[in-house]
């Protein structure tokens, strides 16, 4: 069983600032899970949108391979000529104090073509393009699911908190200084009554 505060006016002076930052924090934890679930849902219809454009991207991009390997045979050994991804970049923005990341493909090298222009054709050469463009969207995509994830788990955390100051934190501090108001009321009403009769007894006496 917990203990109750101390009924003194100090305590209760205490009690009284410490609810009033305890509501104070659960209406900026409020405030925060409403960011969060903003900005996590907006993340969330960019992702459903660029999901149907690499969906797109991708059936488009292999049937080009397809014809490519049908006008040149099959394109392995052109295929080796395409260098390693090794552009990738990721930075960071802050989302109420949530690390978003940031991911970035190098633009140099996208219309560069590695491979000789007397062995192929125009159709590797738009299907080379169209790959370019899934890898994009696929970085972005990677971007925004990881996003999505780092701010679900801060939506945890906040409500968590905001429930434990809602629920136990601020009851707690209410009761505390609903006690002691009480307590200092039954005190002042018993002083007053102590008062009285010292009064009374004094008046008496100087009567008689």
């Amino acid at each position: 069983m917990a203990l109750q505060a101390i009924p003194t006016k100090g305590n209760l002076i205490n009690t009284k600032k410490s609810h009033a930052l305890a509501k104070i924090g659960f209406d900026l934890m409020d405030k925060k899970r409403n960011i969060l679930i903003r900005e996590m849902m907006t993340l969330i219809d960019r992702a459903n949108t660029i999901q149907e454009k690499i969906d797109e991207a991708y059936d488009q991009a292999y049937k080009m391979l397809m014809n490519a390997n049908i006008t040149l045979g099959y394109c392995e050994e052109i295929s080796y000529t395409i260098p390693v991804e090794n552009s990738l970049e990721l930075s960071y923005r802050s989302v109420m104090g949530v690390e978003i990341p940031i991911v970035t493909i190098g633009k140099d090298n996208d219309h560069e073509l590695h491979y000789g222009l007397n062995a192929t054709n125009s159709i590797l050469d738009d299907a080379h393009l169209k790959f370019t463009e899934v890898k994009r969207l696929t970085a972005e995509l990677a971007e925004i699911e990881n996003s999505v994830y780092r701010l679900a788990d801060a939506i945890k955390k906040t409500q968590k908190r905001a429930n434990a100051l809602k629920n136990i934190i601020l009851p707690k501090f209410e009761a505390d200084i609903k006690f002691i108001t009480d307590a200092l009321d039954e005190k002042d009403r018993e002083e007053f009554g102590r008062l009285k009769v010292i009064k009374r007894n004094k008046l008496k006496a100087e009567q008689e």
